[in-house]
């Protein structure tokens, strides 16, 4: 490119110089040879800031590489110290991993996996057995900081997830499969699929203004406490094969777009009524639930 440039230069100069010499026969030869080095001069800052500007981009695709760097390793590190027997290193872990996911929206998806796959892990506490979840538990100190690690887990997914005025419009799925949760909440998300068979939940269950674009899956899920479902869209539907109410629903105001499966039995008390698309595919005894324009 620099010889390239050079002999452009020179041409440039000398046919600008011809020019010139040939239109205004009587005009100085020395304006002439002026105006044509000129012209060769500014092919050559021409050349000069193209160099300049892929020198930039060169040292900001740099840049750009050794962030991605940085952050991969902080990933990979974040992940090895939710291993860490310290439970506050675990929480450090959690947040460094949000934190990452908020800064870098390639990781959101893996990050919520991997709080998931957290909260997948076996675990138990005496205030949870029998469905119960008051204070006259014995104490486990061990079983006490792991459930302060969960709770941790459990409210990060919530933060990670869009909602509101928030720009982010893709659908991030949540695999909650055998997991134990406590006091779930995940009012006003916005998500695509959530799995959640054979899971627990204590405590008092807050889906209410859920968006799911995706199907909610509660097959074989055990609700110990109430169910709160108050102006949720589940645009895909929801299933509730085989799923056990130990307490109250509250369905004021949702709305379930596709199908729905009910093949469980009926929940102590439906509060309010849910809505059904006109496709809806009914399974089971529906008796006890309050459904409108179910087929």
């Amino acid at each position: 490119m620099l010889l390239a440039t050079v002999l452009a230069a020179i041409a440039v100069t000398v046919l600008t110089t011809a020019i010139l010499v040939v239109v205004e026969p009587t005009a100085p030869r020395s304006e002439a040879v002026r105006t044509g080095a000129i012209s060769g001069g500014t092919v050559v800052a021409l050349y000069a800031l193209w160099l300049n500007d892929r020198r930039r981009r060169v040292e900001e695709g740099r840049h750009e590489l050794e962030g991605i760097k940085v952050a991969d390793e902080r990933f990979a590190r974040s992940v090895e110290l939710l291993g860490n027997e310290a439970d506050q290193v675990r929480v450090g872990a959690l947040h460094s991993l949000v934190w990452l996911a908020g800064t870098n929206p390639r990781y959101k998806q893996t990050v919520l996996d991997i709080l998931c796959a957290y909260l997948r892990r076996p675990f138990d506490h005496p205030a949870l057995r029998d469905g119960r979840s008051g204070a006259d538990a014995p104490p486990d100190p061990g079983a006490d900081r792991e459930r302060e690690v969960r709770l941790t887990a459990q409210r990060l997914i919530a933060d990670v997830l869009p909602w509101g005025d928030d720009p982010d419009r893709r659908n991030y799925h949540l695999d909650l499969s055998g997991a134990r949760l406590e006091q779930f909440r995940l009012e006003g998300r916005r998500i695509g699929r959530l799995t959640a068979r054979g899971a627990r939940f204590h405590g008092i269950t807050r889906l209410g203004r859920l968006e799911a674009a995706k199907p909610v899956l509660f097959t074989d899920a055990a609700f110990l406490g109430r169910l709160e479902l108050r102006g949720a869209r589940l645009g895909g539907g929801v299933s509730f094969q085989r799923a056990r109410f130990d307490d109250d629903v509250v369905l004021d105001g949702a709305a379930v777009g596709s199908f729905l499966d009910v093949t469980a039995a009926a929940p102590a008390r439906v509060q309010g009524r849910m809505a059904v698309g006109p496709q809806v595919r009914t399974e089971g005894a529906v008796e006890g639930w309050a459904l409108d324009g179910a087929g």
